[in-house]
């Protein structure tokens, strides 16, 4: 089928629309991955985005039924320079483009993704759309137009369990973390199982007050999409639980975190998304190739006293991680359990069980919850 791409600025291009036919719209990104297309499309936090694969080629090893982070495909469409249809690989199940016509969702192919990527890089994300349906290049611009930008966009609703779940049964000795879910990827889950504690999932929107009664070792707040700036009933929630319980803040859980502790959010011009992105451990100089998905990014000059930033971006300063031991804060930017190094950042779940071993004594007995 031919397809139709339009991007809010007035930039067209006409291509090959493979998987699901219609019309799809979201904010224009792009993700610089060789490799693991099908992870990024389960991913929850491209919720309400079309992705830009800059790898030429794309579904040469197909799909599978272990390599997902989720039950289905979030992204509202992807941008291809060539599509695979005839994909080799042991594990393969089906191929790309049969795996997005199950699910519902459209591919344009044919694509100068080059061009686009410059595109993107030089004028920002923005919003988009492409049809199979209306071919007319100022009919689409139009519909693009007046969607919902990003910015102010609370998409946490769309992606987060309805209700409360656990990996598996609990043993006396296990640690029980308490996992927010904004959008949670799937091995988050598995890497704090593995580290030997008891997970339980909670919706966004769980009260402190709940999560308070089930006496959790720790509270992991997870990624997800969206502009942080929207969840202020998120972050108040979050502000009654600080110093109580070791909590770890992960991509979207580390912008928040920067909310609920006084600081800002800002959105960056194109953001951060592959699993290439040098960062440097500031306590060691250490530098460590990290996994990413975000566009936007907490202020470090908005930070109070007693909040140490952790990890800063190579590639243009940005702020990746802060902690605050004294209220057990720890947070990152970037994705550790994506294991792109692949084991640079296994430590930080390590960090996270020490936290939760040094503060022991006081971690379940008698917590009140301060009026905020």
């Amino acid at each position: 089928m031919d397809a139709l791409l339009v991007l809010e600025d007035g930039y067209s291009e006409r291509g090959v629309a493979f998987g699901f036919p219609g019309e799809f719209f979201g904010e224009i990104v792009f993700n610089t991955c060789i490799t693991g297309y099908q992870e990024i499309l389960t991913d929850p936090s491209y919720q309400d985005q079309v992705i830009v694969f800059t790898y030429p080629q794309i579904g040469n090893y197909g799909v599978n039924v272990e390599d997902v982070e989720s039950s289905r495909i979030y992204p509202s469409a992807i941008v291809v320079r060539e599509i695979s249809d005839y994909p080799s690989n042991w594990r393969s199940k089906s191929s790309l483009s049969d795996y997005l016509r199950y699910h519902g969702k459209i591919a344009i192919s044919e694509i100068d993704t080059r061009a686009l990527t410059r595109h993107i890089r030089e004028k920002g994300a923005m919003r988009c759309g492409i049809s199979t349906r209306d071919l007319s290049v100022p009919n689409l611009l139009a519909k693009v137009r007046s969607i919902p930008a990003m910015e102010g966009a609370d998409l946490v609703p769309k992606v987060t369990t309805q209700r409360v779940y656990e990996l598996s049964g609990r043993t006396n000795e296990q640690r029980m973390i308490v996992v927010y879910d904004f959008g949670v990827k799937g091995n988050i889950l598995r890497s704090l199982h593995q580290s030997g504690c008891f997970v339980r999932v909670v919706p966004a929107d769980t009260p402190a007050e709940r999560v308070v009664a089930m006496k959790p070792d720790g509270i992991v707040l997870s990624n997800g999409p969206g502009d942080p700036a929207a969840l202020l009933p998120i972050v108040r929630q979050v502000q009654k639980m600080i110093g109580h319980f070791p909590i770890l803040g992960i991509c979207l859980g580390h912008q928040i975190l920067g909310h609920a502790l006084g600081g800002k959010t800002y959105k960056l011009k194109f953001g951060h998304r592959g699993g290439n992105q040098p960062v440097l451990y500031l306590p060691s100089k250490r530098v460590e190739i990290t996994s990413h998905n975000h566009g936007f990014a907490v202020d470090p000059d908005s930070l109070g006293a007693g909040i140490e930033p952790t990890y800063i971006n190579l590639n243009d300063q940005t702020l990746e991680g802060f902690r605050c031991p004294e209220k057990m804060v720890e947070a990152v930017q970037f994705h550790p359990e994506a294991a792109p190094g692949p084991h640079d950042c296994a430590h930080i779940f390590d960090d996270f069980m020490r936290t939760i071993e040094e503060n022991s004594t006081q971690r379940r007995e008698g917590v009140k919850l301060e009026n905020v």
